[in-house]
């Protein structure tokens, strides 16, 4: 009961009302505003980091190196990365957008360009190395091309069928690591048309959630030629479109308006839909069955069902729970590192392949551990220590592209004085 309440601790008359409020105000100094400069003196609240943001990243991460090493179809059903990636992209770009467009455009086309150029001075070398040459028919082209690794308007090319390093990798090589390369192509495009995108759900906010989902439904529809590189940036770009926006709606506050029982009753009706029209798509693996990465508009559906109901559960941290703590090195690891993390791991994967096949020429392993060579947890776990030598050798380009003081491997120490005992 509150003490406001009539009757919560007993009734006063009037007369002894105003006796209580006259000695309290003799007994509480008067307080006076703050002066201009006393409010300049007073320092600005530091923006806290949204742990729970940061472990969606963390776990998106994750997901995706799993879901490269193991091919498993059901990862992507259970939890979209690449929907979430987006979504937590677009609150961080609607929250910057506060300030100046243009340089908040700037901003993020230099933190996402550099650890790219990095990639592509250590790739683009050893793809020629290994016998990548420009198309005869085409040889201007293929120069041209070349300005996608320096701006990815475009997937930056790569050679198909390669070399092999002496017969150590499959000749495929190349086109298995530059598999992330569509996402930053993406992410370009979606952090360019930004600004636009915000006034846009400013004016008119279901409808322009709703528009990259509409032209996902046209363009595989059967009525527009899917080929070329524009319709691959297209097709990119609204499949995840929705995810993004609903990560500016977060970011804008848009999303805390709906009424509390409005998403947890219409996102499961989405995810339905979205599995049903993956159910419906033909299957190019009937071993593996239904991809939802292979299906772009069930993708899109079920990424906006899944991202809506994590973007309405979110409980903003600011410190851990207490059943989280123990991890947040790793995922501090992750956020610092997520885009070295994403362009290197499908490196590690592929390099996993010449340093287990040695292994099969000793005779005890093959004799007794033919199990373990052969698992797919094996490459995993090779992979690990490679990503990590990654985040030495090249994570700190993270820190120049933000204008930060480069780290080599920026786990953070946990503090000296939790976890112990206090005295009494």
């Amino acid at each position: 009961m509150s003490i406001a309440e009539p009757g919560a601790f007993g009734t006063q008359n009037s007369s002894d009302t105003v006796a209580l409020r006259v000695a309290d105000s003799a007994a509480v100094p008067a307080q006076r505003a703050p002066q201009p400069e006393e409010a300049a003196q007073t320092p600005a609240r530091k923006p806290v980091r949204d742990r729970y943001l940061d472990l969606l990243r963390a776990l998106a991460l994750v997901r995706v190196v799993i879901y490269h090493n193991f091919g498993w179809t059901w990862l992507p059903v259970v939890f979209p990365s690449m929907g979430v990636m987006f979504a937590l992209a677009g609150s961080l770009m609607v929250r910057s957008l506060k300030r100046p467009a243009l340089s908040v455009v700037r901003g993020r086309l230099r933190r996402l360009l550099p650890p790219m150029w990095l990639f592509g001075a250590v790739v683009v070398p050893l793809m020629l190395l290994e016998g990548w040459r420009p198309d005869p028919s085409h040889p201007n082209w293929w120069w041209g091309d070349l300005a996608y690794w320096v701006l990815p308007f475009s997937e930056p090319p790569f050679g198909a069928s390669l070399h092999t390093f002496g017969g150590h990798l499959p000749s495929s090589w190349a086109e298995q690591i530059c598999v992330p390369l569509w996402y930053l192509r993406a992410y370009l495009w979606y952090v360019l048309l930004s600004p636009l995108m915000l006034k846009a759900l400013r004016k008119l906010p279901w409808v322009t959630l709703m528009v990259p989902l509409a032209l996902a439904f046209f363009l595989n529809s059967g009525l527009v030629d899917q080929g070329g590189r524009l319709m691959e940036a297209a097709t990119d770009f609204t499949t995840f479109g929705s995810c993004w926006l609903l990560g500016m709606a977060h970011g804008q506050g848009l999303l805390r308006k709906i009424p509390q029982y409005i998403v947890p009753s219409l996102a499961p009706l989405v995810l339905v839909f979205g599995y049903w029209w993956l159910l419906r798509s033909p299957v190019d693996n009937p071993r593996l069955g239904h991809d939802l990465e292979a299906v772009p508009v069930a993708q899109a559906i079920w990424s906006f069902g899944a991202v809506l109901l994590l973007l309405h559960l979110s409980p903003s941290w600011e410190q851990w729970p207490k059943p989280l703590e123990r991890f947040n090195g790793v995922i501090s690891l992750l956020n610092s590192r997520a885009v070295t993390v994403y362009l290197w791991h499908s490196v590690a994967l592929v390099l996993t392949e010449p340093l287990i096949d040695p292994l099969w020429s000793n005779t005890f392993l093959y004799q007794h551990a033919q199990w373990l060579l052969g698992s797919r947890w094996t490459p995993l776990v090779v992979a690990v220590p490679l990503i990590c030598l990654a985040i030495l050798l090249f994570g700190w380009i993270e820190d120049v592209a933000a204008k930060r003081r480069p780290r080599l491997f920026p786990y953070p120490r946990r503090s000296q004085g939790r976890g112990r005992r206090r005295v009494r």
